[in-house]
């Protein structure tokens, strides 16, 4: 520890600077990805479909010096996102800043992590400005204050992390593929084999079934921000008494049923619950739960399938901002229903994908706890390389 010295960001980096203040020319044709905070995710410069393009034109106008030693951040609007720039064409907007580091001096990889840190995420909240929009100015920013390892430690101890981080990356991407393996075979069975017989759904879904709580009984809650837009799994539940609000039970699916959230695909398939317990949570939730003979889970791959999300989006009704899905529309939706033969073997294949998708999601959160919990001491030195190595081992 006698060799961790204390530093300021401005020590170790060689150029600090944010995006372009103001709006390119945007060019759908174009090379270049206009990219902002959002943007920023996991480590990752992430391209969403609403990404704009800009030419090279454009791009030569506001363009950075971005390099192998860059990370970028989120400084305004939300704050705090980081990535660790791979080449991606892309130029940055106002809410990004990039921070090149000086190689010889501190590692990118174990500066990661340090911006993940509590020390450096509080340091961001408080030296922010704005009380709407929050702004990170670069002056404080050039500022923090850390503490820094030789370069030789900062190896090790971004090597543990980034171990940990590339296990949950392909646990994540194995649910991924069984999510996608799935919405295939809803695809294949419900809605391209003209072999089965043409229902709506409400004749292979029940919508809203019955759930019951008491008043102010105390249950677990899930609110709309708990819902994810690409997988399954919802977070941030907790325990709340009952007052008023959608009531759901274990292999249910609840949807969303308000605008953007639908149009932005926010669904998940409750698996948090225990057996015969009932949850409850925002009046703005469909539920969905299949007839007995139909797996539970073939409601939330029905809410991946590109053909029911642009339907639903089409039974939407209302003033403009908020709009609602009309229900006795979507219950008009038309698929497939395949042959009881079928469907006994989409519903093995299903409950070998539903298996796989909750324990690689119990691990994912295993590994994130130890995560989490290993960062801070890490960066802080209060837990050396070797002890964490063998917290590591016991989860493996």
């Amino acid at each position: 520890m006698s060799e961790w010295k204390n530093v300021f960001l401005t020590d170790v980096s060689v150029k600090i600077g944010d995006g372009l203040h103001g709006t390119p020319t945007y060019d759908e044709s174009g090379d270049y990805y206009f990219i902002n905070g959002n943007n920023l995710l996991n480590g990752r410069v992430f391209i969403k479909p609403e990404t704009k393009k800009i030419a090279k034109t454009e791009f030569d106008k506001i363009k950075k010096d971005l390099n192998s030693s860059t990370l970028l951040l989120s400084i305004n609007g939300t704050i705090g996102n980081v990535s660790k720039y791979a080449g991606e064409k892309c130029a940055l907007g106002k809410s990004v800043c990039y921070i090149n580091l000086d190689a010889n001096i501190i590692l990118r990889d174990y500066f990661y992590y340090e911006c993940l840190s509590d020390n450096f995420q509080s340091y961001l909240d408080n030296i922010a400005t704005g009380t709407t929009i929050p702004n990170v100015p670069l002056k404080g920013l050039r500022s923090y204050e850390f503490k820094k390892p030789p370069i030789t430690e900062q190896k090790s101890i971004s090597s543990v992390l980034s171990s940990l981080d590339k296990k949950i990356d392909l646990l994540h991407r194995q649910n991924k593929t069984l999510e996608s393996m799935a919405e295939a075979l809803f695809r294949q069975w419900f809605i391209l084999d003209v072999t089965g017989v043409s229902v709506s759904i409400d004749q292979v879904i029940d919508f809203n079934p019955k759930r019951t709580l008491t008043k102010s009984q105390d249950a677990t809650y899930l609110d709309m921000a708990g819902l994810s837009t690409d997988n399954f799994r919802a977070t941030g539940y907790y325990k709340r008494p009952f007052s008023s609000g959608t009531k759901f039970t274990k292999r249910d699916t609840l949807l969303a049923r308000i605008t953007p959230c639908l149009e932005n695909g926010k669904a998940a398939y409750i698996d948090f619950l225990a057996e015969n317990e009932t949850g409850w949570g925002s009046t703005e939730f469909i539920v969905m739960r299949p007839k007995k003979e139909i797996h539970p889970m073939i409601s939330y791959i029905m809410c991946r399938n590109p053909d029911f999300k642009e339907y639903a989006e089409s039974c939407m009704e209302g003033s403009t901002g908020r709009q609602r899905v009309n229900l006795d529309y979507l219950k008009k939706f038309n698929v497939n229903l395949p042959t009881e033969a079928s469907l006994r073997k989409i519903n093995e294949l299903l409950d070998s994908f539903e298996s796989k998708l909750i324990n690689n999601s119990r691990q994912i959160d295993s590994l994130e706890k130890l995560r989490n919990t290993l960062l801070p001491k890490l960066m802080s030195g209060e837990v050396r390389v070797q002890y964490a190595e063998e917290a590591i081992a016991s989860v493996a």
